[in-house]
């Protein structure tokens, strides 16, 4: 049986891309990446895609197109690849779902969510956010995408402790460390019940 088709959507430095690539490289992820989506200019995932040797599709950085014209080019590439499932990694666009990848659509968000998710809530926002409110733990969470923000069912969570004199910096990396373990423990655990 062949690895299970992914795409990947990124709009950042790409950290989980090359996590996710070494793991379907080594065996560890039954599954392929067969495309990979970036949104914006200048950013390091296009760096890791060109090295990795990824398929890529560098699709509207300028920002011009709607969330559905948006949607309907990235999807038709995935169908064209032959992807089943969808992985959002640093993705800072709202996704349009279309009917045949509803819950196919994974994503992960640097908070226990509910708390410190939806629009305007990612990367350092949200560990500064954690700190304002006094939190004594915080976590990530990969969860279905769905219509609304950091909204679908949840698949998995991990914690940690914030800890005296944290900052965002220091939150993030000990966030993001639990991230690079939760996000293919998650992946594992959806490809296996697909």
């Amino acid at each position: 049986m062949s690895p299970h088709p992914l795409a990947v959507l990124v709009s950042g430095s790409g950290r989980h891309l090359e996590n996710l690539a070494a793991l379907c490289a080594s065996g560890e992820l039954d599954a392929e990446l067969a495309l990979l989506i970036c949104d914006r200019a200048g950013v390091g995932a296009l760096e890791r895609a060109e090295r990795l040797g990824l398929p890529l599709l560098h699709l509207d950085p300028e920002r011009r197109l709607t969330p559905e014209a948006f949607a309907e080019e990235a999807f038709a590439a995935m169908r064209a690849r032959g992807v089943q499932t969808v992985v959002l990694a640093g993705f800072l666009r709202f996704l349009v779902v279309p009917p045949d990848f509803r819950g196919r659509v994974l994503n992960i968000h640097p908070s226990l969510l509910p708390a410190f998710g939806g629009k305007g809530f990612y990367g350092h926002r949200v560990h500064q956010a954690v700190l304002d409110r006094g939190c004594q733990v915080s976590g990530c969470t990969v969860h279905l995408v769905d219509e609304v923000f950091d909204n679908g069912p949840i698949l998995l969570q991990r914690w940690c402790p914030v800890e005296p004199g944290d900052d965002a910096d220091r939150l993030a990396q000990r966030v993001f460390e639990l991230e690079l373990e939760a996000y293919p423990a998650a992946l594992r655990g959806f490809l296996a019940g697909a």
